[in-house]
């Protein structure tokens, strides 16, 4: 079925067929409409695939708009989406020079063309926007861009508009078109599913962080010396798997690896988690379990299956004299050598049963001391590296004048 056009009096969305009358100049014109159905059907196919895989919302619209921006040759493409509550778009995407700018403008739902689209639910074409009253011209002063031309189309999901798609300007300078708009519609429906999807699967993924978080919490409740251990192991391996540029997926593995770390304890009884002296040999077999039994319980769980591996092997040593497996040098995944020197220092640093925290100073050290041996050195050197510069961020004039 073709989406229903909206039209006025400035908008021409009817294109006239070329005065071919040879049975060359007939081909030519097929096979001219021939590349520009295959151009669009390979964008519609671009984008149902990245639609399918994406679990970040702004890195996948960004990709879709952009797709769609250079198959249909315009200067600027953006995405609005509706904040319901305040009753405004934000811009959720916006390339070109203004991109930048446009993130922090807020367009009143009753303004512009775009907003039009969005209470309306019509996808609509204006090839001068200087001859509709509804253009909002504010954008382009706050931008320094010159809108020409805008062709818009309605994110819709389940019946309900949630945002608009627009496209500025042909650089050629000729009008958009009806395929041009049937191709900005089919990219926005498309696109809309995608965006929605990828929100209930955040939502999934914020449920599961958040019960991760209860289930480290509830671990670390069983030795008051232990309370926001996991949470700040999160935040020193996170320092470590930025500074050796982990991508996001690797970044969010070791998170939820170093949320899930110490779960297998447990499975440990608590007189040998807050004895106060040193373990007996029996005591001391049994403490060694909690790796194994931690990645026993996340085991079967698809979506932890990368974490499974870090939470078993977080005890490994460099030189191979660590636990359950006795795995040396590169064979410990990278996260699991990170997450040994970030559980390291916060145990240094903070309290323990048999002695009162240590300096960061002398944790720092200490890591050096055992590198090679007990760390990976490339592990305790991204740890290092990055937790300095953010104390030394941190004791700038300006970022306590901040604080203040």
């Amino acid at each position: 079925m073709r989406p229903n056009l909206a039209r006025t009096d400035e908008t021409e969305l009817a294109i006239r067929p070329l005065p071919f009358g040879t049975k060359a100049q007939r081909r030519i014109r097929d096979a001219g409409r021939t590349e520009a159905h295959d151009i669009r059907l390979d964008l519609l196919y671009k984008v149902g695939k990245r639609a399918s895989s994406a679990s970040e919302v702004s890195k996948m619209v960004d990709e879709i708009v952009t797709m769609t921006r250079q198959t249909l040759r315009a200067s600027a493409s953006s995405v609005l989406l509706i904040d319901e509550e305040r009753q405004e778009l934000l811009f959720e995407f916006a390339d070109g020079a203004a991109g930048g700018v446009l993130k922090q403008v807020k367009l009143g739902i009753q303004s512009g063309i775009a907003g039009w689209v969005a209470r309306h639910g019509c996808p609509i074409i204006v090839n001068d926007v200087t001859r509709d009253k509804r253009f909002f011209a504010d954008v382009d002063k706050a931008t320094g861009f010159v809108t020409r031309a805008i062709m818009c189309a309605p994110l819709v999901t389940r019946g309900k508009v949630i945002g608009v798609v627009e496209v500025l300007n042909k650089l050629d300078g000729s009008d958009f078109n009806k395929q041009d708009l049937e191709t900005l519609v089919a990219v926005g429906a498309t696109a809309a599913i995608a965006i929605e999807n990828s929100k209930l699967h955040q939502s999934v993924i914020d449920g599961y962080k958040g019960t991760m978080k209860a289930l480290a919490a509830a671990i670390d409740a069983k030795d008051p010396y232990t309370r926001g251990h996991s949470q700040r192991v999160v935040e020193y391996a996170l320092l470590g798997g930025v500074a050796l540029s982990f991508s996001q997926e690797e970044l969010e593995v070791l998170e939820y690896a170093s949320i899930l770390h110490d779960i297998g304890k447990i499975g440990i009884a608590d007189s040998i988690l807050s004895k106060p002296g040193h373990l007996n040999a029996e005591e001391y077999n049994a403490f060694l379990e909690h790796p194994v039994i931690g990645a026993n319980i996340i085991d079967g769980i698809p979506f932890l299956n990368a974490v499974r591996a870090l939470v078993l092997h977080h005890h490994e040593r460099y030189d191979g004299l660590g636990y359950p497996d006795g795995l040396k040098g590169d064979d410990i995944p990278m996260g699991a050598r990170l997450l040994a020197v970030a559980d390291t220092f916060d145990s240094i640093t903070t309290d323990r049963t048999y002695r009162t925290a240590l300096s960061a100073e002398h944790a720092i050290n200490e890591l050096r001391r055992c590198s090679r041996d007990q760390f990976c050195p490339i592990a305790v050197e991204a740890f290092i590296s990055a937790f300095e510069k953010r104390l030394q961020s941190l004791l700038r004039p300006d970022s306590l004048i901040a604080v203040a």
